[in-house]
């Protein structure tokens, strides 16, 4: 393991489920992984098995033969959302411990019936929640429990593209398609990851359907937590001018990641009471309220993007197996970004705030 690891766990061996996009993710990262060996992928069409052996990756024949291969530590499911569940369930019935891809199914029921699974077969069970690991949302996360801004009150999250929603079964709404299921299930997971202090008491949310009309190709998603803090979340898949990545004010400053490449400017104010403000003249009139602040009455500063390496998932897993440590990404967070998810939806039908009842905070850890 890198430097600050502790442990270094016995290899796990492991079989991809599915080798389409973020199957072939997997398994690239498994083969240069000092955690796991890659045993081989299943896929029910014939092309992408001759394609992963092409690739000098074993192909099993069945899932039958994955779940009897006592060599196999876990699977990785990585395919169409509405198949996670029973296939996880029967992996750990068969004794394979498993990593789901996002969104880790459909519904907070069906999710509680694979958590129940992970009890009853003593498996482990938990979901590839990769975006952890991204720069932005780690710089973010920093400077929101650093305390320079002062108390924060409010924090942005957008990603926004100009290609549509895919058009393969992530625009179908049975397949679990749309995007909060496929990008907001990420950023509301890292926004309860940066707020990790507070409750979420209500939701607001307003769906996008401007390329697909089944499943949502963008959304504004409001969160209310309690003592007033607010955080929106935005997706847009018809955007050609991208807003900054994340944007948090506080009552001392304010931070931003314009995007993924760039490091975080954070600006705090040293002297409120800045005297002899010069008017901004504008082509309709002036302001005084709206001038920008002299140098001299703030700090301007720069965190850089901090070293993050996706692989320490599948690293905290392999320990996690060994009961060296525990899962990274647990059942209560899981959950808990499910229940947001849900209460999203019906809050866009019904066109008002929804009330999250008995939310229950969930700290996030960090791996490095």
């Amino acid at each position: 393991m890198r430097k600050g690891n502790t442990h270094m766990a016995n290899k796990k061996n492991a079989v991809v489920i599915g080798y389409g996009g973020m199957g072939g993710w997997h398994t690239r990262y498994m083969l240069t992984s000092d955690a796991i060996n890659l045993l081989g992928i299943y896929d029910i069409k014939q092309e992408r098995a001759d394609l992963a052996e092409q690739n000098g990756i074993h192909a099993y024949a069945s899932w039958e033969e994955v779940l009897s291969d006592p060599k196999v530590d876990f699977v990785t499911l990585a395919v169409p959302n509405e198949l996670h569940k029973p296939l996880a369930i029967e992996a750990m019935s068969r004794g394979k411990h498993v990593v789901s891809e996002k969104p880790v199914t459909l519904c907070s029921e069906d999710l509680q019936e694979m958590i129940d699974a992970s009890h009853k077969y003593n498996r482990i069970f938990t979901v590839h929640q990769n975006r952890r690991w991204d720069c932005d949302y780690r710089m973010m996360r920093t400077i929101y429990h650093g305390g320079e801004l002062g108390e924060v009150f409010n924090v942005e999250s957008r990603i926004q593209g100009s290609r549509g929603i895919p058009g393969d079964w992530r625009g179908k709404k049975e397949h679990g398609g749309g995007m909060i299921l496929d990008w907001g299930v990420h950023l509301i997971d890292q926004m309860l990851g940066i707020i990790d202090d507070k409750k979420v008491e209500s939701v607001y949310c307003r769906c996008d359907h401007i390329t697909n009309y089944e499943v949502d190709d963008g959304f504004q998603l409001d969160l209310y937590f309690e003592d007033g803090v607010k955080a929106r979340i935005e997706v847009g898949t018809s955007h050609f001018i991208a807003m900054p990545r994340f944007y948090m004010t506080g009552t001392n400053g304010s931070a931003m990641v314009n995007n993924w490449q760039e490091n975080a400017k954070i600006v705090c104010c040293k002297n409120w009471a800045e005297k002899d403000v010069v008017p901004v003249v504008t082509a309709a009139g002036l302001t005084k309220t709206m001038a920008p602040r002299n140098e001299n009455t703030v700090t301007t500063s720069e965190l850089a993007r901090p070293d993050s390496d996706v692989h320490d998932f599948y690293r905290n897993l392999a320990a996690a197996i060994d009961g060296e440590v525990e899962q990274v990404v647990t059942h209560a967070q899981v959950m808990r970004v499910m229940k947001i998810m849900e209460a999203a939806f019906a809050s866009d039908a019904a066109g008002v705030p929804v009330k999250l009842e008995n939310d229950q905070i969930a700290k996030y850890q960090m791996v490095y």
